[in-house]
């Protein structure tokens, strides 16, 4: 069975960075386009960019200009490099497949990622 570790939110300043990890057990990374999402307190869960097997991306209007999605399919790895943060990008962040009805795998835990104004 898949699983699907986060990691690498914290508490960061207004205008700061941070770079999430996602690793992935198993070899789903090769066959499926992997995405980041968000959920914040009291809304629904959001797509927030999205990355084919062959390197190609899609970043959500708020987080265009901002955001970089990468994988690293040798390591079963994803990530989002995310600069210049605003407050409203604070959520829990998540890996899964896009969309997540392709190979329909468990929400891991997420990262919390909590930005100060």
């Amino acid at each position: 069975q898949v699983q699907l570790v986060e990691s690498g939110g914290g508490l960061v300043q207004s205008g700061g960075s941070l770079r999430l990890s996602c690793a992935a057990s198993g070899s789903i990374f090769s066959r499926y386009s992997m995405g980041w999402y968000r959920q914040a307190p009291g809304k629904q869960r959001e797509l927030v960019a999205t990355i084919t097997s062959g390197g190609s991306t899609y970043y959500a209007d708020s987080v265009k200009g901002r955001f970089t999605i990468s994988r690293d399919n040798a390591k079963n790895t994803v990530y989002l490099q995310m600069n210049s943060l605003k407050p409203e990008d604070t959520a829990v962040y998540y890996c899964n497949t896009y969309p997540w009805s392709a190979a329909r795998v468990s929400w891991g835990q997420g990262t919390q990622v909590t930005v100060s104004s």
